[in-house]
């Protein structure tokens, strides 16, 4: 059963957190903590097949991520599109139509250093494919202004909501404002568009309750969760390179590991 009601409602109070998987085992993982819904996170899935993030990984094999997720996981899913993987908007819904027909309830979709209006014409295009699909899809609109520094420090709450002004009059459901962590600004940017705001977690931001109360409405650990995984990774294959060890304090047994893989979707 289709679960886009349920994923908008989890943005309607309190904060919503997304931990971002990157196919159907770590998804497993993320629901076994708690998560009520699975995100994606574009750099991780890319790592995850040996490519670099930045629209490099095949449609195709996001595709089959997404598939590989939705078999292992019934939380709704909402999936990192990057710029729609094309400049031309017809052809980025066409994609979008694809995720749906694999059972995607959301997209984030990010404007990059690219004219605004690009991102909105690509908005709606996904919005036209969801509404012939019958699928209320949540559009997170990416708004790089801080992440790619597109406006200076004063500036850049006022660029940013003018942009998600351009994104939500193109049928965006989210703005998704990465890189911003002052409270001021955060709560300007909250007054500022009737959006659900979501923001990306960082090392000085504000704990998930203190953003609640700013009105943020979902947080995201973006690559961060690949990141440490492959990194611990790398450290494991090192030492064993170096010494033959194995051994490790945060090793996930065999037997619980396997045994939470074998279930059947839920």
């Amino acid at each position: 059963m289709r679960n886009d009601s349920q994923f908008h409602a989890l943005h309607q109070e309190g904060i919503l957190l997304l931990a971002n998987c990157w196919d159907g085992g770590t998804a497993r993982i993320a629901a076994l903590t708690g998560a009520k819904a699975l995100a994606t996170s574009s750099a991780a899935v890319a790592w995850g097949h040996g490519y670099g993030d930045g629209s490099q990984l095949p449609t195709a094999l996001l595709l089959e991520t997404v598939r590989d997720i939705e078999r292992a996981s019934a939380l709704p899913l909402t999936v990192d599109i990057e710029d729609g993987y094309s400049a031309d908007p017809e052809v980025v819904g066409q994609f979008v139509a694809q995720l749906l027909q694999a059972g995607v309830v959301g997209i984030n979709i990010e404007d990059g250093s690219a004219a605004p209006e690009l991102l909105a014409r690509k908005i709606s295009a996904a919005r036209a494919a969801a509404d012939a699909a019958g699928v209320r899809l949540f559009i997170n609109a990416r708004c790089d202004v801080y992440l790619k520094g597109l406006a200076e420090p004063g500036a850049r709450v006022a660029e940013t909501l003018r942009r998600a002004a351009i994104y939500q009059q193109a049928g965006a459901s989210g703005l998704f404002a990465p890189g911003v962590t002052d409270e001021g600004e955060i709560a300007a940017l909250v007054q500022g568009c009737s959006l659900p705001l979501n923001v990306l977690a960082r090392p000085n931001l504000a704990p998930p309750a203190r953003l609640a109360e700013l009105g943020v409405r979902r947080l995201s650990a973006g690559s961060a969760p690949a990141e440490a995984m492959l990194g611990r990774l790398r450290a494991y294959m090192e030492r064993f390179q170096q010494t033959g060890a194995i051994d490790d304090e945060q090793t996930f047994a065999y037997g619980p590991l396997n045994a939470l893989m074998s279930t059947a979707r839920s």
